[in-house]
């Protein structure tokens, strides 16, 4: 289960992203979330996925 809240989501998504997954589509598979309902509620708080970088910023 994601954390609800959009800031503590961001950090934990990134860690996830940082030590365990290459990608958000690798996440996505990993952890089976949607990604849509990610970038959504973190984008709705000012984040977007930066994929050169691997990390919402």
């Amino acid at each position: 289960m994601l954390p609800q809240d959009p800031f503590i989501l961001l950090s934990f998504i990134n860690m996830k992203l940082r030590d365990e997954y290459e990608s958000l589509d690798a996440l996505s598979d990993g952890l089976d979330v949607d990604i849509k309902d990610i970038k959504s509620k973190l984008e709705s708080v000012g984040f977007k996925y930066d994929s050169t970088q691997n990390q919402f910023k």
